[in-house]
């Protein structure tokens, strides 16, 4: 068993570039690739040069996960006028 926890990648498209970013909330890396697996291989790379000048300790503690995540209808936020 890994005494490091595992941590919650997030994961966008872009649509209009066609390209995926990939970040851990609380860490000010990213990674970017044409495909999910590519942007979380660039960010390995991103997040080791973050370590290296911070240290684990340091990164760990930065390293947020919401408590909850949950969904919203944004046509509730529509004035029907």
């Amino acid at each position: 068993m890994s005494p490091f926890p595992n941590v919650a990648i997030e994961i966008t498209l872009d649509t209009e570039q066609g390209r995926y970013t990939a970040h851990v909330p609380g860490i000010p890396a990213y990674g970017e690739g044409a495909t999910a697996e590519e942007a979380i291989v660039d960010l390995k790379v991103g997040l080791q040069a973050f370590i290296e000048e911070n240290g684990m300790q340091a990164t760990l503690a930065r390293i947020h996960s919401p408590a909850q995540l949950r969904e919203m209808n944004f046509g509730e936020l529509v004035t029907h006028g």
